[in-house]
């Protein structure tokens, strides 16, 4: 897959825009191959990373014979003589006797040489001997019954879940090998912007700037306080010098604003002086129109990537869908992200020869989804109301009872959609 050298402004306005998936898929494919360094991480520490590695099992899942029930392990046909008692955690010694059973508990080892585990609700005991009748099917667990030792659980790629968690205990892991967090940092481009108070006097409050950093943690990225810099001044030497510090200690550098070619959009210029080159330099998408996505490799050889999200809020929030989601995907190692479909339950227009995603709301019962209002590209009331985007591909329009694809909004770590 080939990239292009930033250009300079003439030939950015010439270059024409990406289709919207092909942009997905070659985002996801650089990612991929710069995928971010294993690491082994205490159980506890691994919520929300990647595996590396396929889970495996470290014994049989049971590792042993374990009884299902409160009741008594026999030997024999009965009645039973009570020789002893087992508790979870210890090592019952041998049944070697006809007639003889021990108490045993729940999640108890089976002694070797049991033939049955009686139900105590299912059992009387007069003068010291237990009487009733076992049922047919075994009241254990047999070792290997949910997995066999080096069995393969997981693939690598998988995300890590509180479920996975679990599963890694229970198969004996203290730790797992998984891909290293990625660290992103964001930079907030615009002298008209206000980092507090409501807006006046033609200045705007800035809405991305405490925004991005959150939706950037639900895609599984580290973001510290320092990381999130602006409103950065509208001159080219800092943007340069803004950028080139935060590359120094970030996978990926959000900014927002300045992709366009306006008297004060210095994102291109800025690239070029670094020596960045494109991975896709414009999309066909609206809104968001333009977003673009850059590779610049690093002093130790590592490529680190820049991600332009328009100004406008609810583009900046396209683009991260677009191009960020698909970057951290392959940058962690994952799967490309399959998109759940919907069935429309109203109309939603095309944007001719661009991909519309439209924000709606779903109803995950029904598997409808419903476009919701206020959806300017510099409104953010209705995102706040939504689940996500639905793809209405170029040169159609979305007509109710069509099935489309969603691009959901990201959960946190460990959150699984209902």
């Amino acid at each position: 897959m080939s990239t292009e050298t930033a250009p300079t402004a003439d030939r950015v306005a010439a270059s024409p825009p990406a289709g919207w998936e092909e942009a997905r898929s070659r985002v996801y494919a650089v990612g991929l191959a710069a995928a971010l360094p294993v690491v082994a991480r205490p159980l506890v520490d691994t919520d929300g990373s990647t595996l590396a590695e396929p889970l495996t099992t470290r014994t049989d899942l049971p590792a042993f014979p374990t009884s299902s029930v409160d009741g008594w392990a026999v030997r024999g046909g009965g009645p039973w003589r009570v020789v002893g008692r087992v508790l979870a955690g210890s090592t019952p010694a041998p049944l070697t006797e006809d007639d003889t059973t021990v108490e045993i508990a729940t999640g108890a080892m089976v002694p070797e040489g049991a033939t049955a585990v009686l139900r105590v609700e299912e059992s009387t005991t007069v003068d010291g001997l237990v009487s009733g009748v076992p049922r047919k099917t075994p009241e254990w667990r047999k070792p290997g019954e949910e997995a066999y030792a080096d069995e393969e659980l997981l693939p690598a790629g998988t995300p890590v879940d509180p479920a996975v968690i679990g599963l890694a205990a229970s198969c004996g892991h203290d730790t797992l090998r998984v891909r290293r967090a990625p660290r992103a940092a964001l930079l907030v481009f615009g002298d008209e912007l206000l980092t507090a108070g409501p807006p006046a006097a033609g200045r705007v409050r800035d809405a991305l700037g405490p925004a991005v950093p959150a939706w950037l943690r639900r895609y599984g990225c580290q973001v510290r306080p320092s990381d999130v810099v602006g409103p950065v001044a509208d001159t080219l030497p800092a943007h340069v010098a803004a950028l080139r510090s935060a590359l120094a200690n970030a996978d990926l550098v959000c900014t927002t604003g300045g992709t366009m070619n306006g008297p004060v959009d210095h994102l291109h210029p800025t690239l070029e002086a670094l020596g960045a080159d494109y991975v896709v330099n414009t999309v066909a998408v609206r809104p968001g129109f333009p977003m673009l996505l850059a590779q610049v490799a690093g002093d130790d050889g590592r490529i680190r990537f820049v991600a332009g999200l328009p100004g406008n809020p609810q583009s900046a929030i396209v683009a991260l869908v677009s191009l960020v989601a698909p970057l951290l995907a392959g940058l962690q190692g994952r799967t490309m992200p399959v998109l759940p479909q919907a069935t429309l339950a109203e109309a939603v227009p095309g944007r001719g020869d661009h991909t519309h995603l439209a924000l709606v709301r779903l109803d995950r019962v029904a598997g409808t989804a419903f476009p919701v209002r206020h959806v300017g590209s510099a409104m953010l009331r209705g995102l706040a109301g939504a689940d996500g985007f639905a793809v209405i591909r170029p040169g159609t329009s979305g007509e109710p009872g069509d099935r489309v694809p969603i691009v959901p909004l990201p959960l946190l770590p460990g959150e699984r959609a209902s």
